[in-house]
């Protein structure tokens, strides 16, 4: 057990992409696992897409909720490539928690030193807010399919499917909406 702790703290890894394939591949809803694990469903998702990572116990637990060996599911993200990629046909089949949207990232936390980025699956009338705490970077947000409106500096700017925007974060006064009646999808880059 100590062997198996050392290991998750030392190494960097994405857990988050083997817990979301175990318990897809055993056909949990986000809500199930979150619930037998005694977590909420948005920390689950923030875990399983490298938002937030969870704490030794907390890994226990969900792999205990979807029926796998923590050992087998550390071993497997040790072993990942050191590159990411995220097809097409990957933002179809996203779990959005009740909050309206998902964020895919494609490292974890541990692994992102000078840029962060992810594919962002909005649902209509919903919003992601800025990222909290970050002062004096940049960022750029590329319209994949739908539009959104990015709220900046009390200006409204609507973005259209293959529209993209370079700006300066602005945590007070910035947040994207998806104001359309379909799902809008967007890569978006921010450095740290």
């Amino acid at each position: 057990m100590y062997l198996l702790i050392f290991i998750y703290l030392k190494c960097n890894m994405d857990l988050g992409s083997v817990l979301k394939l175990r318990r897809k591949e055993k056909k949990l809803t986000l809500k199930t696992v979150s619930l037998r694990a005694g977590i909420s469903e948005g920390f689950l998702s923030q875990i399983e897409n490298n938002v937030n990572s969870p704490s030794v116990d907390t890994l226990m637990n969900i792999c205990k909720a979807i029926g796998c060996d923590a050992g087998e599911v550390i071993q497997q993200a040790q072993n990942q490539e050191r590159i990411s990629i995220l097809r097409k046909n990957d933002y179809n089949d996203v779990d959005i928690p009740h909050v309206g949207f998902a964020t895919l990232r494609f490292l974890s936390p541990e692994l992102r030193r000078a840029i962060d980025s992810a594919v962002l699956v909005i649902e209509p009338g919903k919003s992601i807010p800025a990222r909290q705490g970050i002062r004096n970077s940049q960022e750029v947000l590329c319209v994949l399919k739908g539009s959104l409106e990015l709220s900046y500096q009390n200006k409204l700017i609507t973005l259209n499917q293959g529209d993209a925007a370079h700006f300066f974060t602005q945590p007070d006064d910035q947040h994207i909406t998806n104001n359309s009646k379909s799902i809008a999808i967007a890569l978006w880059v921010g450095t740290l």
